[in-house]
């Protein structure tokens, strides 16, 4: 959608006359980024928006969007494009962007390979990239996430992150350290700045972001429980006149919380434009929940008379998302190479092909197979896509799959001449329906989904005419499917031995309420 401009100047009027009535403020409370993307982040640089999120097991790592009115979103690239750096394995969380002498700098939380989890930092001449990995920057015994950084009163340069102490049953302080002035390692002792204290932060205060108004630092920060069902996630605020302290929390903490529409909200990072300020964080549609994920909404507040930041209702003040065919996907596989949009398990990047309107995944001997997936934007939706059934090698399967991790999916499969309907929970899989198919050069495959949780599966063998897979005998309930911290998948497979290939002809998503 795009935005109106607001009229900046004032109307004289004659004697007697009545002013007309001035526009409407042009409200920015909205999901910008829908779907999965959790602890997002934005900077301005120039006349234009960027912001990252959390892609967590998903490549590729860390998308990149850029805008130039908070609103309209586009995805530009990845800061990790093709693999993670070569010491990390997992958990990329919480990416920070930091623009200095023209140079960007991307600050993110990664595991380090058997190891504990650590605050990183890459580079850019270009915020949209390519990215240089230079490493871990701190990773303490219980675990470093959630780096930020931030010029103190001197415009010394420091970097802000959480002790991950909830991860051993201990507190979670928050710290400075001054960075080198090459941005890529610390230098000097750490400064521990507050910790979870109050009883709404529970056994946690997370996700610094900081900004300097009016001769204060105010550090927008998460306390309590970031995910899931019984998330109870919420956003509070503290303020020095100085980088390292002392810290003082407002008494009305939290200042963002939970409402009819928006549960969890927390984890974001603070932007201005024409004046205006706003947060950029997450939170779980309602409807929708864990079934979807944490997504990007902007909550615009304003400053009180005390200094401290307000926003109405103290709660994310965005619409719910009513519109879902505005999310709909029709891929037609046109162009060279897949969009930017789809992902993949992490260390499982895909060796697929595009060309003349057709995607070439190679199988892969796995529990689920190879996988390219896209982030679902409703728990209620159906999701097609059409294959080439008679040229399936044997003992290639293809299918279409709802998936939460390669550990925990449910899949329509096909090959060897029959359909199975698969079922992948904590890793054990189980095929629950074998179905013979007839001889036919395509084959359309069609998964439905009430609420995150009904299931069902149906197949076409002339596109048109749609033959329900039998499961009157057992319920497809895929409540189990999305993990912790993340959102389901709707995805394409190939499974199967090294060297068979399946072919798909599109892949459709219809979405409803």
């Amino acid at each position: 959608m795009s935005i109106e401009l607001e009229l900046a100047a004032r109307q004289a009027f004659a004697p007697g006359t009545l002013p007309a009535t001035p526009p409407a403020r042009t409200s920015y409370d909205h999901v910008v980024l829908p779907g999965d993307f959790p602890d997002p982040t934005v900077v301005k640089i120039g006349d234009t928006y960027w912001a990252s999120a959390t892609s967590a097991e998903w490549g590729a790592i860390f998308p990149i969007f850029s805008s130039k009115n908070l609103l309209d979103w586009e995805l530009v690239g990845h800061v990790f494009p093709e693999k993670a750096p070569d010491w990390a394995g997992s958990n990329f969380w919480a990416p920070e962007f930091y623009q200095e002498n023209g140079r960007t700098y991307v600050y993110y939380t990664a595991r380090r390979k058997g190891g504990m989890l650590c605050v990183a930092v890459a580079s850019a001449d270009h915020p949209a990239g390519p990215y240089v990995d230079h490493g871990p920057l701190v990773g303490q015994e219980a675990g470093s996430i959630d780096g930020f950084a931030m010029p103190d009163e001197h415009g010394d340069l420091y970097l802000i992150w959480k002790e991950d102490g909830n991860s051993c049953h201990q507190d979670t302080p928050i710290w400075a350290q001054r960075l080198n002035d090459e941005r890529t390692a610390l230098i000097g002792e750490a400064t521990e700045l507050f910790g979870n204290d109050a009883k709404w932060e529970g056994p946690l205060v997370e996700g610094s972001a900081l900004v300097r108004h009016d001769g204060w630092f105010y550090m927008f920060y998460a306390g309590n429980s970031c995910c899931g069902k019984g998330c109870n996630y919420a956003t509070g605020v503290a303020r020095s006149r100085n980088l390292l302290g002392p810290w003082e929390k407002h008494e009305q903490n939290p200042i963002l919380d939970r409402n009819a529409t928006w549960k969890c909200p927390g984890h974001g990072t603070v932007c201005e434009l024409d004046g205006r300020w706003f947060l950029l964080h997450h939170a779980y549609a309602a409807e929708s929940h864990e079934f979807v994920g944490r997504q990007g909404l902007l909550s615009e507040f304003t400053w009180n008379a005390e200094g401290w930041p307000e926003f109405v209702n103290r709660s994310p003040q965005a619409p719910a998302l009513t519109d879902m065919s505005r999310f709909n996907i029709a891929d037609e596989f046109e162009g060279e190479q897949l969009g930017l949009a789809w992902q993949w398990p992490l260390g499982q990047v895909p060796a697929a092909t595009v060309r003349h309107g057709q995607l070439h995944l190679a199988a892969d001997n796995s529990r689920l197979g190879a996988v390219v997936a896209r982030r679902t934007h409703a728990a209620t939706y159906k999701a097609a896509t059409t294959i080439d059934f008679a040229s399936l090698p044997v003992d290639t399967y293809a299918g279409l799959a709802a998936v939460g991790d390669p550990y925990n999916a449910l899949a329509l499969m096909a090959g060897n001449g029959q359909l199975h309907i698969w079922h992948l929970r904590s890793g054990k899989h189980q095929s629950l329906v074998q179905v013979f198919i007839e001889p036919c050069d395509t084959l359309s495959l069609r998964l439905e989904v009430w609420g995150g949780q009904r299931y069902r599966f149906a197949y076409s063998t002339d596109g048109t005419t749609w033959q329900p897979l039998p499961t009157e005998n057992f319920s497809l309930n895929g409540t189990y499917l999305p993990p912790w911290d993340r959102g389901v998948r709707v995805a394409l497979v190939a499974q199967g031995e090294t060297g068979g290939v399946a072919t798909f002809n599109n892949f459709v998503v219809r979405n409803q309420r």
